[in-house]
């Protein structure tokens, strides 16, 4: 899944490959078709260690480095959350820790993602950018 592209072309592929579709159901099934492609979390690392604190699901989502970069791996219990993560995961993986904090993700708003979930998953997805990002932070510290 990673390339070398930056976040901001990463995201930006995302909201091309988002505009083909006509209406939100073809959208959430793609999101639900990235889910089946997540870097997959080991279950030893299924913590609340990685468990992301504020979704209704159960997400994990473990951050590591390798080469100065940062590999994210995750899993959640439900469908849509795992296309959620396997949707930050593929803008974020394999990026200097740095240029994690900074994103800005603006690509979930471009493609209408904030405002098409449930208050809820909404919450949920919001944790997982800012518990992503936190974990950038104490990595780049390192």
């Amino acid at each position: 899944m990673p390339t070398d592209s930056s976040i901001d072309a990463r995201a930006q592929q995302i909201v091309d490959e988002f505009a083909l579709f006509d209406d939100w159901m073809g959208r959430y099934e793609y999101l639900i078709e990235m889910g089946k492609d997540i870097p997959r979390i080991d279950d030893a690392y299924k913590t609340d260690a990685h468990k992301i604190n504020g979704c209704q699901s159960n997400v994990w989502v473990r951050a590591d480095t390798h080469d100065g970069r940062l590999r994210f791996t995750g899993d959640s219990d439900a469908m849509i959350t795992k296309g959620l993560a396997a949707l930050l995961i593929r803008v974020l993986d394999d990026q200097p820790p740095e240029a994690v904090v900074q994103a800005d993700l603006n690509f979930l708003d471009d493609i209408g993602m904030r405002e098409h979930l449930s208050s809820t998953r909404n919450n949920g997805l919001q944790a997982m950018v800012r518990q992503m990002k936190a974990r950038a932070a104490r990595l780049s510290a390192a």
